[in-house]
């Protein structure tokens, strides 16, 4: 069963700083080396080198930047059959500022052109299995049909007719009653604190039982950094505590965890163990420098895991 990411991958250009410069104000920063990233892209990595068959879909130019980044995901396992090529994009990238244990990031804006996807490519699209993404690249989402064009909710409606189930990486953007068309029948629908918050107005996960039923979603996760994470399917409330690391840099640990958790669903893990797991993965992940810093095989992650319980940390 082959997993497929549509979103985005960059090269992510770290820089750190003592504070996050307000309106009108100067700073210095200190460059670190770049390192190529892009959330969507560090997730089908990480579900790769947990073992899973994995493809991803983004839409770039045809520069030298780009060639090296679809050369990585190759270099990682993850197939690139479907990459779409658009000349007039910018380039991708990330600037990355780590302040104070947390970071700010700042993506180059590539416009939001149509991705066109080949018949080829919605032929694999309808078959059993996880997609992940994310609205914004959902909503650019064009194929055209013997039948017409199928797009954005609508084509998706149809791969979930084909068992291709949704994993939706919400983050911190949460999501309006404008999006509901594209969540709704989703498998797994991710967010932060801050975008739970912004989706909601509260942080009680407990209150959401009625939209999780009426919108047919699976489960609800809400990532909870150092504190573990919690989901909910409306009628089973799971909530798993987080690890006590020495935090080096959180980029990527949600990435991660939401590679980590396609991964264990792929596996027909439980809910419960594949929330763990995914927990285990990221807590871990944010020990090491970089977007990938998590990247492990399956039991490197299980051995972590049984190394901080077996510590009592």
């Amino acid at each position: 069963m082959t997993a497929f990411f549509i979103g985005d991958v960059a090269l992510d250009e770290y820089y750190t700083a003592d504070r996050w410069p307000g309106r009108a104000d100067k700073g210095m920063v200190k460059e670190l080396p770049a390192e190529i990233g892009g959330s969507i892209a560090n997730a089908a990595v990480m579900h790769a080198t947990l073992g899973g068959a994995t493809q991803f879909i983004s839409l770039l130019n045809d520069s030298p930047l780009s060639e090296r980044l679809t050369d990585d995901l190759r270099q990682n396992g993850v197939g690139v059959d479907h990459m779409l090529i658009d000349p007039a994009l910018a380039e991708s990238r990330n600037l990355i500022f780590l302040i104070d244990g947390e970071h700010v990031v700042l993506t180059v804006e590539m416009g939001e052109q149509p991705m066109w996807l080949a018949p080829e490519t919605l032929t694999a699209l309808r078959c059993p299995g996880f997609l992940y993404t994310t609205l914004y690249r959902v909503r650019r989402l064009h194929s055209r049909t013997e039948t017409g064009v199928l797009k954005q909710a609508d084509l998706l409606a149809n791969l979930r007719e084909h068992g291709r189930h949704a994993i939706f990486d919400l983050d911190v953007g949460g999501c309006t009653p404008e999006d509901m068309p594209y969540l709704a029948g989703a498998a797994v629908v991710i967010f932060n604190q801050v975008g739970f918050r912004a989706a909601f107005g509260h942080d009680d996960m407990s209150r959401i039982g009625g939209w999780i039923r009426e919108n047919g979603i699976g489960w609800v996760v809400r990532t909870m950094a150092a504190d573990g994470a919690e989901a909910f399917d409306g009628e089973t409330h799971l909530r798993m505590a987080g690890y006590s690391v020495a935090v080096v840099d959180v980029t990527g640990a949600g990435d991660t965890f939401g590679g980590a958790l396609t991964w264990c669903l792929t596996q027909e893990h439980s809910f419960a163990e594949a929330l763990d797991f995914s927990i285990a993965a990221a807590s871990r992940s944010v020990t090491s420098h970089g977007p990938r810093g998590g990247k492990a095989d399956a039991e490197t992650v299980l051995a972590w895991r049984q190394e901080k319980r077996s510590s009592g940390k």
